[in-house]
């Protein structure tokens, strides 16, 4: 994935973070997809608390459309 995203802080997504986001969005558990991941499920929650405050929600069933909402390349820097 190549997504970037920007919340309110202005900090990007991590890679790692956008991808248990999506799969979080997908309707996935924290077990789940710390399997997937082989992470533990407590480093999957980490990764969505970080993440909430920097797609500007709350809430699991507000990721979806916050990752739809993302562009789909990063912001290239003009030279």
């Amino acid at each position: 994935m190549t997504r970037t995203a920007r919340g309110k802080a202005g900090e990007a997504l991590t890679p790692q973070e956008l991808e248990v986001a999506g799969l979080a969005a997908s309707g996935l558990s924290n077990p789940q997809i710390a399997s997937r991941l082989f992470l533990s499920p407590r480093t999957v929650s980490s990764h969505l608390y970080r993440a909430f405050p920097k797609l500007g929600i709350t809430s699991r069933t507000e990721l979806r459309d916050a990752l739809e909402a993302l562009p789909s390349e990063p912001p290239t820097a003009e030279a």
